[in-house]
């Protein structure tokens, strides 16, 4: 049974109509959105609010981030932290297990976790100089701080992230961090992602929902939006409604360019 069932908009705070969530149309008449589903999709253009409801929702979960910095401290986030105050969530069973993750943080998340490698191994070669044996050594390193040895840190993601590309690197993310049983929001994933590898995280989502995860997902992308069973909303509509895959402008639009390429071409030129 998914976890969150329903997010809703209690009221908007006295004051802030036309303030910044909240005038966006879409999360002025949000209502009641149901999630109650394994798989729920959000789509919509550029500007059309699916990011911002999602960071809301990540917020009023309390899920752990997975980017350079945390939400909490995070001083773009005011807005969607009003909104998050201002939602209701409905929960089958509240869960702790989870995250979100925003593509566009995966960047800053890598660079980070690369400078703490590097740092380590620094640490490393510093502990191989001043201790002569192994004896020594695995004395030198039992004395690091705990949850800050480069073993630790590998065992905890998995990765080495200097070794992959950003695709290979988020997949191996996704590989390392998805959990049974976990609410994972998901801004954008597509983004570092070729159509190839698109394919293996949405087999990936197919296993965790065997699992009993649960996915709330904001994107472009129609391979992803291809899972089935899953509810799509379009974000294009006020208020949000629910929307047919096969409908789509992302996938109309992708399908015709891919049949009649040609002919795109020379109305663009």
């Amino acid at each position: 049974m998914p976890h969150l069932r329903a997010v809703e908009l209690k009221a908007v705070p006295e004051g802030a109509e036309e303030a910044f969530p909240f005038s966006v149309p879409i999360i002025r008449h949000l209502g009641r959105l149901e999630v109650g589903q394994p798989i729920t999709y959000l789509v919509g253009e550029n500007g059309s609010g699916k990011s911002t409801l999602l960071e809301a929702i990540a917020l009023a979960a309390s899920l752990p981030t997975v980017g350079s910095e945390s939400m909490d401290r995070d001083d773009t986030l005011g807005p969607q932290r009003a909104l998050a105050r201002a939602l209701s969530m409905v929960w089958n069973r509240r869960v702790r297990r989870g995250f979100f993750l925003r593509a566009e943080d995966f960047f800053g998340y890598t660079k980070a976790l690369s400078k703490m490698r590097a740092e380590l191994l620094a640490r490393a070669q510093e502990i191989d100089a001043e201790y002569a044996n192994r004896t020594a050594w695995s004395k030198g390193l039992a004395m690091m701080p705990v949850g800050t040895s480069l073993r630790d840190m590998e065992n905890r993601y998995g990765i080495n992230l200097d070794a992959n590309s950003h695709g290979q690197s988020f997949l191996k993310l996704f590989q390392s961090r998805f959990v049974p049983g976990g609410l994972y929001l998901l801004d954008e994933p597509e983004a570092p992602l070729s159509p190839q590898s698109q394919l293996a995280l949405l087999a990936m989502i197919g296993d965790m929902v065997q699992q009993d995860a649960q996915f709330i997902i904001a994107t472009h992308s129609p391979i992803l939006l291809g899972a089935r069973d899953a509810t799509i909303y379009t974000c294009d509509r006020v208020p949000i409604e629910r929307a047919e895959y096969e409908e789509l402008d992302h996938v109309v639009i992708t399908r015709d360019f891919l049949n009649g390429r040609e002919r795109y071409l020379r109305h663009l030129s």
